[in-house]
């Protein structure tokens, strides 16, 4: 019998997915005790809350979009490289550096240091299209 192995790529896939639910949280940090009719979260409505939100708040809540946008790609990439059997420590390392970029992505967003984070979101998408050509052969 043969038992596939959970890579260090594949538990980057999961830490990525997680990391949207990251920025949500980011962007609820510290209102969910303030009653919604004095400006804390609403639970009821938390997409108008959101929306409604500025600075930092607003950052994080358009992180967690922009990393729901790159979701897609990422998955592809890595399941593409697996499939077509690249290097596996290769993989592993480009899916680590990617997760490890689009981390500092967020918090470059929050902290409002646009061209930093313009950069590293670049930096990310050359190592997410590196990741779908390392099994090209």
């Amino acid at each position: 019998m043969t038992y596939a192995r959970f890579t260090v790529a594949y538990w980057c896939l999961l830490a990525f997915a997680l990391l949207p639910i990251a920025c949500a949280g980011l962007a609820k940090w510290g209102t969910m005790g303030t009653p919604a009719n004095k400006g804390g979260y609403d639970n009821n409505n938390p997409r108008a809350w959101l929306a409604r939100q500025t600075d930092w708040r607003a950052r994080a809540n358009a992180a967690q979009a922009n990393t729901f946008e790159a979701l897609p790609f990422f998955f592809a990439a890595v399941i593409i490289a697996h499939q077509l059997q690249a290097s596996q420590v290769r993989l592993d390392v480009f899916a680590f550096v990617f997760v490890v970029l689009r981390i500092a992505y967020v918090m470059m967003y929050v902290a409002d240091m646009a061209k930093t984070r313009s950069v590293i979101w670049f930096l990310a998408l050359l190592v997410n299209i590196g990741i779908l050509f390392l099994g090209y052969r």
